[in-house]
């Protein structure tokens, strides 16, 4: 049995370890977005990473604010009325990650709270062969942003 890891959310579990992604590429960045009437969008609200071995990793933040890493498809966009629609769609230079397509990945580094063992993971940093890109929840939101050398 698997010893339970500091940065294990409570309501999520673990998730997905994201060693796997280390010595693959980035091939392609699927991301879901909240688009309101003509207002730009927002978000991502998700993001998937998919290698070069075809496998999707989920990434996105739980109800309680961790960051939740899973292997999963992407799913499909969907209509929310007046609140306005989740489009879901392969990125074109929106995130982070756009930098990166057809990179190795040379290395992923997980942290959770330090003062608050338990409380799930808060970031993921992924190290490609021309920088990092650091995910995190701020706030419930998802963050994807350049992470400096």
């Amino acid at each position: 049995m698997e010893p339970k890891r500091s940065n294990e959310c409570p309501l999520h579990g673990a998730g997905e370890r994201p060693d796997h992604l280390v010595g693959r590429r980035l091939e392609r960045v699927v991301a879901a977005w909240h688009r309101l009437g003509t207002e730009a969008p927002s978000g991502p609200l998700d993001v998937w990473l998919i290698d070069s071995e075809a496998v999707a990793t989920h990434v996105t933040t739980g109800s309680d604010w961790c960051l939740i890493v899973e292997t999963s498809a992407p799913f499909e966009g969907y209509d929310m009325a007046e609140s306005g629609r989740v489009e879901v769609a392969p990125i074109s230079g929106e995130t982070a990650f756009a930098d990166h397509l057809g990179e190795a990945i040379l290395a992923v580094r997980e942290e959770g709270t330090p003062d608050t063992p338990g409380s799930g993971r808060r970031a993921l940093e992924i190290t490609f062969e021309s920088g990092r890109v650091r995910c995190e929840t701020w706030s419930g939101d998802l963050c994807l942003s350049p992470s400096p050398d």
